[in-house]
Order: structure tokens, then sequence, then C-alpha cells
């Protein structure tokens, strides 16, 4: 079977929810492919050209591109790098808000033989430093908002990018992407091969600074048919995901997913998170599939939702668990389920709760179809039915799914992750006597907060530069919106005393080096930090109290809160 064949294949079954014929599906891997030229043009340029594939809104503008638009896009930039030398394999970064100017760029650098690295707007120059440092860029897209660190981040490394194209504005020494649209519309498709490198991301760990993850031509666009499955997208759909560019999250559901399925996609771009215009938007646009983290969902149903006239029919929220009462909420206040799922950055949707399928409230679902999921142990035992293990992918069958291909130039983490002929997520998990997985923690330490990750090292490496810090540990702390914040236990040099000014002192510290999401948002002056005999800081035993003492609501002293908490 073509590849072209078994997209329309699936696609009919998830339209028709045969969602058990799915399983013993296996898409054919070519030697060679290209997810624009193979899927995208044929599937919905060809047949559909003329239909919309993506609304953008801000404010009162908005815009709607066409699947042939989109595509001609991209063409425009693919043939605008060539003419200015910019080689396959060149690695692109993007710091843009949620603009169109993000899907032009997801679409050119795919054809053209990229390597696009997604990058977050709410990152610092330092943050910006440490990436550059790690992997420089060939080219930068950005919005002049965040020009001027760039620019700054390049001046301290004392190195030059080949080529920084500028969103909405001019200044010396970039490019302009109206520049762009002076270019041809058509062109030829790089020769890609299915396990080359197209997609970086940057994702959190706990012992050390951010990792890169690696992604491939063929198995991160084809894998995410999975979230489709799981999404529940098909043609004629209006779609919207509530997530930021540059995260993983924004390619899961607001670029392959929905356009797997030929699905319109709307961005909503905002200044500031209003349930109320969120709901009224998509009350007037009609959106009929819809995905947002819990956090949002949380803050959704702070307000009368019957009370709009939404179109929706299916709901999914990731990113972390969903509260049984979340979804029982949700439920009375649109008619419909809201459907919990799990994945990663280093895959694509790997369990979910399908459209149609039972719902046990607190479990992430089932097995997607491309992936044969186990509930395993360190040592490789795959252990029984309601016990306690690691989440993991089984690697022996021959299953052509939505894995990472590696950490970039990090071969201990790689094999870390790849051992016993599994794929170790690091999330722990149960799974009972009828395939449904239940979700328990993180294997790690990163903090979950508003559904971003967080590395507690970076955090702490942040907090030890304040002359009056000789100590740290970041923990996740229960939040009833966000689902968890970060809580900073900081321990004092001998001669500096706790207090509010204090505090105050170390947030407004923290603000200026870090990343807002980052920040934290309660700082506790503890006496001592638990330690094991070897001199590690017990973050187990830091997160167990914290979640019993929030719980029981225990006031403690020399604890102090963020005003922005």
């Amino acid at each position: 079977m073509e590849l072209i064949d078994f997209y329309r294949l699936v696609n009919q079954k998830i339209e028709s929810r045969n969602f058990q014929d799915l399983l013993p599906l296996n898409p054919p891997k070519p030697e060679h492919f290209n997810w624009v030229e193979d899927i995208f043009y044929p599937l919905h340029v060809k047949e559909h050209g003329d239909s919309p594939a993506l609304i953008w809104k801000y404010n009162d503008q908005q815009k709607t591109y066409s699947f042939k638009s989109i595509y001609e896009r991209g063409n425009q930039l693919v043939n605008f790098l060539r003419s200015h030398a910019i080689e396959t394999g060149s690695i692109i970064y993007t710091m843009l808000p949620l603009i169109p100017e993000n899907w032009f760029t997801f679409m050119g650098s795919i054809k053209g033989g990229y390597i696009m690295m997604p990058t977050a707007t709410n990152l610092v120059t330092k943050d910006l430093l440490y990436r550059f440092e790690s992997l420089f860029p060939d080219v930068i897209i950005a919005h002049a908002n965040y020009a001027d660190g760039i620019d700054e981040a390049e001046r301290m490394l004392g190195k030059k990018i080949k080529l920084k194209i500028l969103v909405d504005g001019t200044l010396e020494g970039w490019m302009t992407f109206d520049d762009i649209l002076k270019a041809a519309t058509s062109c030829e498709a790089t020769t890609t091969k299915s396990d080359d490198p197209f997609l970086y991301f940057f994702t959190s760990g706990t012992t050390g600074l951010p990792k890169i993850v690696v992604h491939s031509h063929f198995t991160y666009p084809v894998g995410h048919l999975s979230t489709v499955s799981w999404l529940g997208c098909k043609r004629g759909d209006l779609h919207y995901n509530i997530s930021s560019p540059g995260w993983a999250k924004f390619a899961w559901s607001s670029f392959f997913a929905p356009w797997n399925a030929g699905a319109t996609i709307l961005a909503n771009q905002v200044d500031k998170f209003d349930p109320k215009d969120q709901l009224t938007t998509m009350e007037s646009l009609g959106v009929t599939t819809f995905c947002g983290s819990p956090t949002v969902i949380r803050m959704l149903i702070q307000e009368d939702i019957s009370s709009y006239n939404l179109k929706l029919r299916s709901c999914c929220a990731a990113g972390e668990p969903l509260n049984p009462d979340v979804i029982d909420k949700w439920q009375k206040g649109t008619g419909v389920t809201i459907r919990d799922g799990y994945g990663q950055t280093e895959t694509t949707a790997l369990v979910g709760n399908l459209p149609g399928n039972d719902l046990r409230p607190g479990s992430m679902g089932k097995a997607t179809f491309l992936y044969d999921i186990g509930i395993f142990d360190e040592t490789g035992n795959e252990v029984p039915p309601l016990e306690e293990g690691i989440i993991c992918v089984k690697l022996e069958s021959p299953k052509n799914n939505g894995l990472f291909l590696e950490y970039l130039a990090d071969e201990k983490r790689t094999a870390n992750s790849f051992k016993h002929n599994l794929y170790y997520t690091g999330d722990k998990a149960y799974k009972d006597e009828d395939g449904y997985i239940w979700f328990i923690g993180r294997n790690d330490d990163v903090i979950k907060a508003s559904a971003y990750r967080i590395g507690p090292f970076e955090v702490e490496s942040v907090l030890i530069e304040h002359e009056a810090i000789i100590e740290s540990a970041v923990v996740a702390s229960p939040h009833p919106l966000r689902g968890y914040a970060v809580k900073a236990f900081v321990m004092l040099k001998p001669d500096v005393q706790a207090s509010s000014s204090l505090a105050d002192e170390i947030f407004a510290f923290s603000e200026e080096r870090l990343a807002k999401y980052k920040v934290p948002r309660i700082i506790e002056f503890p006496p001592a930090l638990p330690k094991t005999i070897s001199g590690k800081i017990r973050r187990v035993e830091l997160r167990a109290n914290e979640a019993t003492d929030r719980l029981n609501k225990v006031e403690k002293a020399h604890e102090y809160f963020h005003n922005k908490y």
C-alpha cells in the first residue's frame, strides 16, 4: 500500500470511529519522504486547494488561508533561502508569537530539507545564549519584539547568524518576511530521506540543562496519525488547540495532526488569556474540535459554559492528568466529554481516550494504534496489572511510529532512554486488567506547571547566584488553578535572616534571569533540606510533604508567596 493510500484509509476509519480496525495497521516507510510534497500537496492542495486550511484571528483582525496559499507561502520561503545560499540541513530557529508565519516556516523548512528549531517567545537572553552555545542557528525568523534579545545573545557569543528574518518592522542587519513574499510561489522539493532529521526541540531535564530532541522526516509527521485518532479531527472540522509556538504541543495539535486529517486550524492570537473571550471566539467561529491543557480547562469552567452556543464535537486535554471533577464540569457545561491523552516532546500521542470509546475518569486511556505500550521496571521486566512501573514503548514489534531518533550529541541520555529493547518515557503509571493506563507521576523531578515542563536544575542554578543563598531545591507545589506551581526551598548563608523583603528580592532576582514560567511562585526558608547519606537532596520527600501540607492547608513559618501566585 502506498503511504498516501494509508493516510486515506486511516482517516476514513477515524471518521467512522472504527478505532479497533486501526490497531493492526502499520504505515509503510519509504526510503525517501517529504511530508509537504508526499502528503500535504496530493491530499489537500491538489484535491482541496481552495478549502480553508488556517484561520488567524487577532482582536478585530481575521485572515483565512487556503491549503493552496499555505503551500505557496512555504515555496516562497524555500526559494528565498536558496537565493541566499542557505543549504539543505541548515538550522532554522523561529521565535514567533501565534501568527501565520509559524505555519509558513514549518512548510518551507520541511520542503526545503532544513532543520527547524521552534523557540519559545518567553525566553530571556540567558536562555537564548545557552541554546546558541548548544546549537547555533544558520537562520533565525523572529518577530520584531524579540530581535534585541537575539542580537544581544549573538553579540555575547561572538558569532554571526547567516540570515536573520524579521516579522513586523525593519531593523539593521535583518531581512523582512515581506522580502520572502516577493519570491516565486513554486519550487522543487529537496529529496529527503525518511530518517533525515528535520525538527529539533529543546526539552527540560532534572540533572542538567535542556537537551535537544531529534525528530525525522517520516516518523514525526506520520506518527501524528496517532494524535489524529485521539483528537478525532476530520475534514470540515475547525480545530482549535490552545498552545504557544515553540512547544511540541503546537507541532502536535496546531500543525501535523489536524493537517494530517485535512481539518481547518484556528490560530487565535491574544495578548492575555481571557476565558470569556476564548469562549466567545469558539462560539462565533464554530469550533468543532478542541484541545487545551488542564490549566486552560480549569479556567474555562469558571465561566458559565452552558450559556455559550458551542458547536463542539470532540474535546481533548493534555499536558498533565485531568481531574475527574473537571471532566464532569466540562461535560455538564458543553455536553461533550473531554478526553485525556498522553505523550511527550519525544513522541506523538502514545495513549489516549478515543472518541466514542468507554471512558474511565482519571485514566489516560489505552495505547494508540501506532504504539505497543507496557509498564516495565528498570530491569526490562513487564510488571503485572495494577502494579506501578514506568511507561515504555516496546520496540521489538515492527511498528513505524512517532518516536524521536535521539538526544542530539548526547549518547548517554539516549542510551538511558533506549534500553532492554524499550523506550523508557520516565513517567510512572500502572495498567489495569482491561488495558487502561493510570498516570502516577514523573520518574524524575521535572515540574509541570500550567502545561510547561521545567527542569529544577535550571531554576536552582539561578537561585544560587544570589549572594544570600547557599543552596536550593525546587519542586512542584499543588496549585488550585495551575495544577502545580514552582516552589523553591532556599537555604540562606549563616549571617542572613529570612524575611518577606528578602523573598521579594529573590523573586525579582529570578524574574530578571528566568523565563516567566520558570520563576518560583513560592519560597520557603527551611531550617534544613532532607538529604541522602551521599548528600543528594531528597526532592521526593519535599514533594510528598508539600502535597500533604497543601492538602491539609498547613500554615508554614518562613514561607512567602509571589505577588503573581
